[in-house]
């Protein structure tokens, strides 16, 4: 069975909750790997990484441990980019899939918009996470795990 990779500096407390239920629920082993200690239950199947402090040192350590198949969730898109590339599966916390038809495109989009941003431009951010998201992740993420037990 593959292994869930979460990029847990950015990731939604609700999104946080889905992880740990579907990893016990599944039995996979999902990694949460921060720059800050990360508050998760007591689990057989749910572990905390905290690394140092310095700059994309949680993205470092993830692409260090990926395998190919393993899935990444993560909003972070240069860092999919990578896990693309190395073969794992990547998924948002919105349960949104970044694949190699989309993510070069999405990492696209996103520079323009920071050099939008850094000429003074003001783009907005990300809408909140809401109750469709969380939906939305969460059978996203059941259809994921589920593909990954078919014989």
């Amino acid at each position: 069975m593959p292994t869930l990779w979460v990029d847990a500096d950015a990731c939604p407390k609700v999104a946080r909750e889905i992880i740990v239920r579907a990893a016990e629920r599944t039995t996979t082993m999902a990694w949460f790997v921060a720059n800050h200690a990360v508050p998760l239950p007591p689990s057989k199947w749910v572990r905390s990484l905290s690394v140092s402090h310095g700059f994309d040192a949680a993205d470092n350590e993830i692409v260090a441990r990926l395998e190919p198949g393993d899935l990444l969730i993560s909003s972070d898109l240069p860092l999919a980019l990578v896990a693309i590339d190395k073969g794992a599966a990547v998924m948002t916390t919105r349960g949104e899939i970044l694949d190699k038809n989309n993510i070069r495109a999405r990492v696209q989009m996103r520079d323009f918009m920071e050099t939008l941003r850094s000429s003074g431009e003001h783009t907005g951010g990300p809408k909140g996470y809401n109750e469709a998201d969380r939906r939305e992740f969460a059978n996203a993420l059941d259809r994921w795990l589920a593909k990954q037990r078919r014989p």
